[in-house]
């Protein structure tokens, strides 16, 4: 039998084994390092001390940002404060914290945000995103449609909070994303439409003369009237940024656990 021996009983065989193994192991250390661009070295999530990193940590990775916004790297900005306004439930790692103090502004749990940039969300073509609807380009309400603005505002409590006054609309969705509410105490506060309910436009009343006088409302049952005035405000007016959103959200999708106190309890 002839062999193909490249040095001694070193054959072909044994060599593309050998480069094929080679270059498994390779590809393993170099898919770990990809996976550890993010997120690297680990910290400790009681004393938030710093794991030692290893030779599996890969280089810290760079998002080149739009508009002229420059490079933005994640493991060069400052982590979380693990001093928090809560105590853990029971003596263990991974145990649920509960709120010591006002939950929903102090960000716990379903209130927890995110320390995002701190300027405006932006088109394609670089204008800010998300503006009252008058500052917008062309989008309008459909005729057909309940325009909002001067519409009552309900809270959870069945108290009302104060009126409609405009509507902020998302210039790359098309969509309305907020309602700008002047409260009975003078402030003015921005809620998410996704938490709101508008009333007085069924399908009864549009069709049946005798339900046209439906009351015309917005329910918001997320928090209470008094709540509102906690509502994170904006630094500038006619313009919201991205930290200012992430703020807002989680105030509102707090109040549906910490608004009040049943809401926090076990259901049966």
């Amino acid at each position: 039998m002839n062999a193909a021996y490249i040095v001694g009983t070193f054959d072909v065989a044994e060599l593309a084994f050998l480069m094929f193994f080679g270059f498994f192991v390779a590809l393993v250390f170099y898919l770990n390092r990809e996976s550890r661009r993010e997120g690297y070295p680990l910290e400790d999530e009681d004393t938030g001390k710093i794991h030692p990193g290893s030779l599996f940590d890969g280089d810290k990775k760079v998002f080149q940002l739009p508009h002229g916004r420059g490079t933005y790297v994640p493991e060069d900005v400052a982590r979380d404060d693990i001093n928090i306004p809560g105590v853990q439930t029971f003596r263990a790692a991974g145990a649920p914290f509960a709120p010591t103090g006002n939950a929903m502004a102090d960000g716990m749990g379903p209130a927890a945000f995110a320390n995002r940039a701190k300027y405006p969300d932006l088109t394609f073509d670089g204008k800010p995103r998300i503006v009252p609807i008058a500052q917008s380009h062309e989008l309008v309400i459909a005729p057909n449609d309940p325009q909002l603005i001067g519409y009552p505002v309900v809270a959870a409590d069945g108290v009302t909070v104060g009126t409609v006054s405009d509507i902020w609309v998302d210039q790359a969705e098309h969509m309305v994303r907020y309602l700008e509410i002047n409260t009975t105490s003078g402030k003015k506060v921005l809620a998410p439409m996704t938490v709101a309910v508008v009333h007085g436009n069924s399908l009864l009343a549009a069709i049946l003369p005798t339900t046209s006088d439906e009351k015309q409302f917005v329910e918001i049952d997320a928090i209470t009237a008094a709540q509102f005035d906690g509502v994170p405000a904006l630094d500038t007016a006619g313009t919201i940024t991205r930290y200012e959103e992430d703020r807002i959200q989680a105030y509102f999708g707090g109040g549906y656990m910490y608004a009040t106190p049943e809401r926090s309890e076990a259901w049966i």
